[in-house]
């Protein structure tokens, strides 16, 4: 969403270029107000995915009683898993296939970094309520896709 923003020029694009280039997290209310927004759109009535989201406690806690107040369970917290070394050479190669300015060596130590410091205990946080599922995501692209959906299938069965 915050590359849709950019990529369109929008105010909110303008604000959170920087930051992203860096490295850094947008702050919890602009990710949270934006979050909101985007649940209350018609195509996201019959379910939705967010990626990156939450990255810390006050965005998992916020997402919770988001979720409360439009009466939408949360279903499924699916963590992709890898190391921080598989994720350096995924980012960087990214930086040169698509051209990501955001992926610089400094840029990627400050999210490996943000992610332990503040993405780790939302992990704890989910794993609390059961609807966490671990996914080994150093696997081949197929792979992953393949656990993803046997998750997936397995909240629809029994739902």
């Amino acid at each position: 969403m915050f590359r849709a923003a950019i990529a369109e020029g929008t105010e909110l694009g303008r604000r959170v270029a920087p930051l992203l280039a860096s490295g850094q997290f947008v702050p919890d209310e602009t990710t949270i107000a934006l979050i909101r927004e985007r649940l209350a759109q018609p195509d996201a009535q019959n379910g939705f995915v967010l990626d990156g989201f939450p990255r810390n406690l006050a965005q998992a806690e916020a997402l919770d009683a988001t979720l409360e107040e439009i009466d939408r369970p949360l279903s499924v917290v699916l963590l992709l898993e890898l190391s921080d070394e598989v994720s350096r050479e995924r980012l960087q190669k990214r930086a040169v296939i698509e051209g990501r300015t955001d992926d610089k060596p400094e840029a990627i130590e400050e999210r490996l970094r943000n992610y332990r410091e503040q993405t780790e205990p939302v992990v704890e946080h989910y794993r609390a309520t059961g609807k966490l599922v671990q996914m080994h995501g150093e696997r081949t692209i197929d792979e992953v896709w393949a656990e993803v959906a046997a998750a997936l299938e397995n909240v629809w069965a029994g739902a």
